[in-house]
């Protein structure tokens, strides 16, 4: 679901909320709870409130995305039930924000997608602080939230102004609870008809690529998910399965792209496409093609970056083919280092933020609670207990049978009706251990994956702030480098490898290259202040 909602959202620059409705945000008039509550640390203040009226919320995505509808299917009409609301989500590009700021119109909630921009960095200027929000109306709001997201997302003042979904902690990835969302496979049939061979060397990768060719004219054999306007799998992604190091060894930025061991593999992937091993179309397929590709079965092997997002994909061939992909151990480090595959970090990925407009702020910071605390989690990930789920002997959560059919048959239907998975504003990976393990087409690639989870938490957020010179030149450094990363790969000879390699060091030579990395270095040292 990320993965699909993720395609949905434009990862555009935030504007500076701040600067853009003249200053500082004066607060909505106080809203008195002395006729609705009396706090209570003990219990979540929803639970206590007598307000007979339904309270109207509206919520802001800054993004161009479809909104869901609220209280139609199973998920939210619990929501609104428990807690006498009514959603309504607005959604949209920096322009339309800066239109509802402009008229002093804010929203009740606004999620933003850019954690380092100036809205994110400026929300004390039109955010209320969680902090504040919890002594005032819910103190059970701090015992629900994750004390080390919520340190994470503390800004200079020491308060907390946003809070995400899918922040994983250092103990997330000790859980085991997080799946690894990036492999190397390979289909079943051809991997044992070669004999299950070795490919995690330069050399072995090379000639198994060959054989694949010759045994199996009729496909491909090595694929990757889109690239678009990026390099796809071949930056962060396979320096992640090289092991190659986030610092270096005095704590300071470490330039992983101009790591030894992944240019020698960038090399190899060059040689095995002069071989004629990768085509041409991998790099401009869009991704319903590529989509239908694997649903064919048309690549013998694949370097994925995203493997939930092509589960349906995979369930697909493996019902119509008889064989399946399985992960493997695929590029590897040459000098041993292991694997260090990332998640969705401390950071998460969607933020949200209770404006200083919310016309009845207490309710908003009882939402905030509701949707926080476990039992929400449960809620809007797997919908209603008797309803869509069941717990077993073994008090694990089972989807009831009707529900399993009507995803299997009709998944539109099963969406509209049930929505379960989708109200993910505040979702995080840590009630999936309570749900029945299910065997799908990924279980054995999530499977090899366990143990190679590795934090990036330091490497977060670390680029130069908006609207600097620094992080011009660094928005043009990475565009430049994923230019160079394909060019590398699709290079006509040795002479046009090195060529390319040689023009992007050039090209960070000058383009304020050392002032970035400073940077860069300075906020891994405030990351580890965070971390404490």
């Amino acid at each position: 679901m990320k993965k699909v909602l993720g395609g949905l959202l434009v990862a555009t620059a935030v504007v500076s909320l701040a600067a853009c409705s003249g200053g500082e945000k004066k607060a909505s008039s106080d809203v008195s709870i002395k006729d609705r509550y009396e706090l209570d640390e003990k219990t979540p203040a929803w639970k206590l409130d007598k307000k007979k009226e339904t309270t109207k919320i509206r919520w802001y995505i800054n993004s161009d995305w479809t909104s869901l509808p609220f209280g139609k299917d199973v998920t939210t009409a619990q929501i609104k039930k428990d807690l006498n609301v009514d959603i309504e989500f607005i959604s949209g590009d920096d322009s339309k924000l800066n239109a509802m700021i402009s008229s002093g119109d804010m929203p009740d909630i606004v999620t933003l997608t850019e954690k380092t921009g100036q809205a994110a960095l400026k929300a004390d200027s039109w955010a209320y602080s969680l902090n504040d929000l919890a002594k005032k109306y819910d103190p059970y709001l701090m015992k629900v939230v994750n004390q080390d997201t919520f340190k994470w997302y503390a800004l200079e003042d020491g308060k907390t102004y946003g809070y995400p979904n899918y922040s994983n902690t250092k103990a997330d990835y000790e859980s085991g609870n997080i799946p690894v969302n990036d492999n190397f496979v390979i289909r079943e049939d051809v991997y044992n008809a070669l004999g299950k061979p070795d490919v995690s060397t330069p050399e072995n990768f090379e000639k198994v690529m060959q054989q694949i060719k010759e045994k199996y004219p009729e496909m491909t054999p090595m694929g990757f998910t889109t690239v678009g306007d990026g390099a796809g799998p071949f930056l962060d992604k396979l320096q992640d399965f090289l092991g190659v190091p986030l610092e270096d060894k005095n704590g300071k930025y470490y330039d992983r792209n101009l790591d030894k061991e992944y240019l020698e593999w960038l090399k190899t992937f060059n040689d095995v496409y002069r071989a004629g091993n990768i085509s041409d179309d991998s790099f401009t397929d869009d991704g319903a093609t590529f989509d239908e590709k694997v649903k064919q079965g048309n690549y013998a092997s694949m370097l994925v970056a995203g493997t939930s997002g092509q589960g349906g994909n995979f369930t697909e061939f493996m019902k119509k083919s008889g064989t399946r992909y399985i992960a493997i151990d695929g590029p590897s480090s040459t000098s041993g280092r292991k694997p260090t595959l990332n998640q969705t970090g401390i950071s998460g990925w969607l933020s949200n933020y209770i404006t200083k407009d919310a016309k009845d702020p207490a309710k908003v910071t009882q939402l905030f609670t509701y949707l926080i605390d476990e039992p929400g989690q449960i809620l809007t990930k797997y919908g209603v207990e008797g309803v869509t789920y069941a717990y077993n002997d073994q008090g694990k959560i089972d989807y009831l049978p009707e529900v399993k059919k009507l995803e299997q048959t009709d998944n539109d239907a099963y969406n509209k009706k049930y929505g379960i998975s989708r109200f993910l504003y505040f979702n995080n990976d840590r009630v999936n251990k309570l749900k029945v393990p299910m065997e799908s087409a990924l279980t054995q690639m999530q499977e090899w994956g366990k143990g190679k989870l590795v934090p990036h938490f330091v490497i977060e957020n670390i680029n130069p702030d908006a609207g600097t010179p620094e992080a011009r030149a660094n928005e043009a450094i990475e565009t430049k480098l994923n230019t160079t990363v394909i060019s590398m790969i699709r290079a006509k000879d040795d002479k046009a490898f090195d060529k390319s390699l040689e023009d992007y060091k050039a090209f960070l030579k000058s383009n304020k290259w050392d002032a970035i990395e400073k940077i860069k270095s300075e906020k891994m040292a405030e990351n580890r202040d965070k971390l404490k």
